[in-house]
């Protein structure tokens, strides 16, 4: 069973930065991924990372914002977050599957997500 805990959410006002973490111990096994779910809506892709690290892909609405890395050595996957909008807010979820995909149901494991809240 692949266990992955989120870090970093909070509140910070529109055009701040956070900068999101999330640990896994087979960690580098997997392609890994960013999604988000905001009340009354569907989670969504947000970025993924290949699990070298070599390739990413963004969603639309976050690239040229937000950028994934991962460090294999510390088992751990960021997201930076910068010039965040109140459309941002929303629950961010780490998943760990096995190919770059923008689909949740391309992922097999899932972080219990943090909470991002962006005040205008």
């Amino acid at each position: 069973q692949v266990q992955l805990v989120e870090s970093g959410g909070g509140l910070v006002q529109a055009g701040g930065s956070l900068r999101l973490s999330c640990v896994g111990r087979t960690f580098n096994t997997f392609a890994m991924g960013w999604f988000r779910q905001a009340p009354g809506k569907e989670r969504e892709f947000v970025g993924a990372i290949s699990r070298v690290g070599g390739a990413t892909r963004y969603a639309d609405s976050v690239k040229g914002r937000f950028t994934i890395s991962r460090d294999n050595a510390k088992k751990t996957l960021y997201l930076q977050m910068n010039s965040l909008k109140p459309e941002d807010t929303a629950v961010y979820y780490c998943a760990a599957g096995y190919f770059i995909g923008t689909a949740p149901s391309e992922y097999d494991y899932w972080g219990q997500g943090t909470q991002v809240t962006v005040s205008s």
